[in-house]
Formats: C-alpha cells, structure tokens, sequence
C-alpha cells in the first residue's frame, strides 16, 4: 500500500509560510538553508517517515513557495524564528517535538529552543556556520553573492560559487549541479538577494555560551572542507562542544559529505532521535 500524499498547508498570512506534513508519529520540524527549499534538508529522504515520525518542512519566508517578508520586516533571525513559531502552531500544537535544521535552519533552529527550551524534545543541528559576528570579508563575499545573483541570474551565482568558495576540483561539478537545481525551486528571487543581505548580518543568538543553556540531547552534523567548505567542520565542533550533551558526526575522510546524502543523514537522524525520545535527560 502506498503512502499517503504529504498534506500541504499554510501557516501565517503575511508572509504566508507553505509546507507540508509527511508521515506519522512524534513530530519532527525540519528547517532549510538560505537560497535552499524544505526538500533540501534530507533531499527527499523518506527514511523518517518509515521510522514513524510526522516529518514537518516548510520553505522559508521569500524561499521557494513562500511569500517574501513584507515591506519593512526582513530576514533576520527574529523573523525566521517567528515563522518557525506559526509553523509548530500550526503543525505541531502543544507538548514537545524534534527540531532539526541545516544552516541557516540549524542557526534559526537553535534559537527557538533558546526561546522555547521546554518545546524541543532533541535537537539536529546540521552545518551550522554562526560562531559570532561575521566580519567584514564573510560580509562582502555575501553581498557579493547577492549581487552574482541580481546581475547575472541563477549562472552568474552557480558561477560566483564556483569561483570564490575554493571547493575541490573532484566535488567542483557536483555543487555546480545541486546549486544550480535549488534555484530553479525558487519563485521570488528578489526576495533571495535580499536575505542574502540581511541573513548573515542577523545574529540567531548571542554568543556561543549561550548554546550552554540548550540542555536537551543534540546532534552535530559536520562535513569536511574539501567538498564543503562553506559550511567549516571547525564551527560544528565548536557547536558539539558547546553543546551540553552534543554530540558531532560526520561522512568518513574521502566520502561525500553525509549534509548531501538524505537517505543517510535520514537514517542517522531517525537512531538518534529514537535514542533521544528514550532519554532520561
């Protein structure tokens, strides 16, 4: 028997939030990275389904089928978090839940269960990047990337990437590829190169001592720098460690990184979820 279609739904009307519901069971809430959408968190990775969870993802504000932010609100992390807010309200309701995120959704993740440390069951955070302010160089490769964006469309970012990132010649056409097939997912790109902006000048929190407070059971994912180096494995380990009961996993040395690889990180996330929902902690 086949299962059934993921339930779309809308939270929020301005912006309004559009996801979808898959599945069954103790509820995971999955968020995306910028320039990404809901599908490019586990990349289409059923595995947790099959493992009994009603898996929640939902494009960002201005991502994919989202609205953009209305005039004057933005994309800082205060924003994303309260979109993130509508989202469990309206998927989740009451009692705790499983939250997950990848970048920009890892940072936006860890700053709800700041805010809402009682709703977060266990914590997935994956590739996370925010160790403090970013500086000035970080600032001008982003608005860097925002302009390859506006004046050269979806080729001139894939380009830009390409470029400036450094990234090993043997994973060099596979990020060309995935970049390239997550921009044609995107309805408002505009709207993109404004949270390209303002993203990276937001901060989720404020410092990394406060990740210390986060007393729930929590999973690191890093990946090497060869093939990703957008993402350094140095700032996972930095979130692992700060992380009362973190713990850091990462793809073997040579492999693709296991961020890319949604039935994997799938099925590393569904053991360690259900080891979390039996923890005493």
């Amino acid at each position: 028997m086949a299962a059934p279609a993921p339930r779309q739904f809308v939270a929020g009307t301005a912006p309004a939030i559009r996801g979808e519901v898959a599945g069954e069971g103790p509820a995971i809430v999955l968020c995306h990275g910028i320039t990404a959408t809901r599908r490019y968190v586990v990349h289409g990775s059923r595995a947790l389904e099959r493992a009994g969870h009603a898996v929640v993802t939902y494009d960002a504000r201005g991502h994919g089928e989202s609205d953009p932010a209305p005039e004057g609100e933005g994309y800082g992390y205060p924003r994303l978090v309260a979109d993130l807010e509508a989202v469990v309200e309206e998927t989740v309701g009451g009692g705790p839940f499983l939250l997950g995120g990848h970048s920009m959704g890892a940072h936006t993740a860890a700053a709800y269960a700041l805010a809402h440390p009682e709703r977060v069951a266990a914590l997935a955070l994956i590739g996370p990047t925010y160790i403090g302010p970013a500086s000035e160089q970080s600032l001008s490769y982003w608005d860097g990337l925002a302009d390859a964006l506006a004046e050269g469309g979806i080729e001139g970012f894939v380009d830009y990437i390409d470029r400036e990132q450094g990234i090993d010649s043997a994973w060099r056409d596979s990020v060309r590829r995935f970049t390239r097939e997550r921009l044609l997912r995107q309805q408002n790109p505009d709207a993109l190169i404004e949270a390209l902006r303002e993203v990276p000048r937001s901060r989720p929190f404020g410092s990394m001592a406060d990740l210390e407070r986060l007393r729930m059971p929590a999973l690191v994912v890093g990946s090497g720098d060869e093939a990703d180096p957008g993402h350094p494995y140095e700032a996972a380990a930095a979130y692992a460690q700060s992380l009362p009961y973190g713990k850091l996993v990462s793809e073997g040395e040579g492999e693709s990184p296991l961020a890319w690889q949604g039935g994997r990180l799938s099925r590393a996330l569904a053991a360690f979820y259900k080891e979390a929902l039996s923890s005493p902690i």
